[in-house]
């Protein structure tokens, strides 16, 4: 029976065009994820969606002198077009910056309310005597309370992923001009997380499929106790607070941003014509909902998100979070202020999605930080996708339509060679099916490899272009066995490669796209007529590692 399966990718701040980064740690495994669970016959929705009212926005936007809703738009455009290049399968990727999105926030807002879940209160917070405003967490840093970092924002650490309040800083200074803030009074409305605090730690306590270092954060924020966190701010850009008095504030980003998966699936009825459908992924038990997020995002994805909508009441509850680390970038983090970045736009006009999409998940920070290398995507690129993958496939449609009139041939007896080579087919699609059901994305990817190794060794041992002189019948075989090989390649490396496995669907004879197959083995039927092969991937010049290593040089350097 098809599960209904909900998958929430992390909304990423519009303030500039999207790097490495932006999909190596939730994008790129949520659509892995999302793909091989259609293929699998589940219905799935897959959302997400630009934030246009974070604070990064404002800050780019106030440098650049223009309004944050034409910043946001700008680079709205932009993510949306790389995702669609990227292969990215979303059903729906929004903004929060649409009526329905304001419409249900305030409906969440006024939903906690009701419940006694959000209370006024008055905060301390800093206020730029330069700027003559109260400042938003972002827009000032300072000491870090937990670990001593000094760039800590007014909101959360980057260092240690804990969130912070701003009077909790040390040397808190504005961002914008470094000066001191004072702190002074203002009324704001608090979500009480610590009325969540028992029921929140009964939860996370019974989540055994969460990864370790999410399930481990999470209870360690727990035990230090939960505070109530207001959810309003002095600013004008953002969600309307939809009660009398608050017209000159509005509700802050980091409550309103989680509600865009809600709002984003909503959305999405609407748009299908059927305005109750995402009931079935928010509101029916047996529906799974998972939520891919860096390790930044842990806390608010595994105790704030939930807490809402226990206040709420009546929707689920996260399945899993499955939170990546951070990715570095020739050995240093990635700084999109300093230019060390790879920008995806950029990327695209120079290769192709799938070596990157390959690459990516073969360091994926699934445990620990990884690092890209433009010399590990060069190796990952020529001596697997090409030499192994790709050769495979080329060398095996190759010897077919020139041996056998473009055809598939007619196999003859079967020899313990061609069982075992049938058997790992069998045993690729169990396999790789079991990892990206764990969310193991990296495993899953040696899983596919595995099996285009043994598919060369089977080749190689059998000798086709050999046995198409002396036995003509064996050679039939050996490729057909070995078409069933591609056929298994094609499904299972779908979920990672999207682009390749159509084109390699298309090679083997089939219309349509590769969803109408199914995870499963789908025997080559002799006699389909096959097209000229063509290579599957390109093979690229060593000399792309200084070229790339020249373009980093010189945008760090401006």
């Amino acid at each position: 029976m098809a599960e209904r399966v909900l998958v929430a990718v992390a909304w990423p701040y519009v303030n500039g065009p999207p790097h490495l980064g932006h999909i190596a740690g939730n994008v790129l495994p949520a659509d892995i994820f999302a793909r091989y669970n259609r293929l699998a016959g589940n219905d799935v929705l897959m959302v997400s969606g630009s934030d246009m009212h974070g604070t990064p926005t404002m800050l780019a936007a106030r440098r650049e002198g223009i309004s944050p809703r034409e910043l946001a738009e700008r680079y709205h455009r932009v993510f949306a077009e790389t995702n669609e290049r990227m292969g990215f399968s979303f059903d729906l990727y929004t903004h929060t910056d649409t009526e329905n999105h304001h419409a249900v926030t305030q409906g969440m807002f006024k939903r906690l309310l009701e419940n006694d879940y959000l209370v006024e209160g008055v905060q301390s917070m800093p206020y730029c005597l330069v700027e003559q405003r109260f400042l938003s967490d972002r827009f000032v840093e300072g000491v870090c309370p937990h670990c001593g970092f000094d760039g800590a924002r007014g909101d959360q650490c980057d260092n240690c992923g804990n969130t912070v309040d701003p009077s909790e800083l040390g040397n808190i200074r504005c961002k914008e001009d470094g000066s001191t803030p004072e702190f002074r009074d203002t009324t704001h409305f608090f979500l009480r997380l610590s009325a969540f605090q028992d029921r929140l730690t009964e939860w996370i306590s019974a989540q055994k499929q969460w990864r370790p270092n999410v399930r481990n954060f999470s209870l360690g924020m727990l035990r230090e106790g939960l505070k109530d966190r207001a959810i309003t701010r002095d600013i004008d850009w953002g969600v309307a607070v939809p009660v009398d008095g608050y017209d000159d504030k509005r509700i802050y980003v980091w409550f309103e941003a989680v509600i865009g998966y809600l709002s984003a699936s909503i959305e999405w009825a609407q748009r299908s014509g059927n305005p109750d459908a995402w009931k079935a992924w928010w509101e029916e038990k047996d529906a799974r909902a998972f939520y891919f997020q860096g390790k930044d995002n842990i806390p608010f994805h595994t105790i704030v998100w939930p807490a809402m909508l226990m206040g709420h009441g009546d929707l689920n509850l996260p399945h899993d979070v499955p939170a990546n680390e951070f990715l570095t970038l020739e050995g240093r983090p990635l700084s999109t202020s300093s230019g060390w970045a790879v920008w995806l736009p950029d990327y695209l006009e120079r290769y192709d999605p799938d070596p990157l999409r390959y690459y990516l998940t073969v360091i994926m920070p699934e445990t620990s930080d990884s690092d890209f290398t433009w010399d590990g995507f060069l190796q990952a690129n020529n001596n697997e996708l090409v030499a192994t993958f790709g050769n495979l496939v080329h060398r095996v449609l190759t010897l077919t339509t020139r041996n056998f009139d473009n055809a598939v041939p007619e196999p003859g007896e079967m020899g313990p060679e061609e069982t075992a080579a049938l058997e790992a087919c069998d045993t690729a699609l169990s396999a790789v099916a079991g990892h990206l059901e764990r969310r193991n994305f990296r495993d899953g990817l040696r899983a596919v490899m595995a099996l285009a190794q043994h598919g060369n060794r089977y080749v190689d041992a059998r000798a086709p272009w050999v046995q198409v002189k002396e036995d003509r019948a064996a050679a039939a075989t050996t490729l057909w066995t070995a078409l069933n090989i591609a056929e298994t390649l094609r499904t299972v490396s779908y979920p990672y490669l999207p682009h390749s496995a159509q084109r390699l669907h298309e090679l083997l004879g089939h219309e349509g796209d590769v969803l109408s197959s199914g995870w499963q083995r789908r025997e080559p039927t002799p006699g389909t007529t096959l097209p000229s092969p063509s290579p599957m991937f390109k093979k690229l010049e060593e000399s792309i590692v200084e070229e790339e290593a020249e373009r980093l040089s010189a945008a760090s350097a401006r």
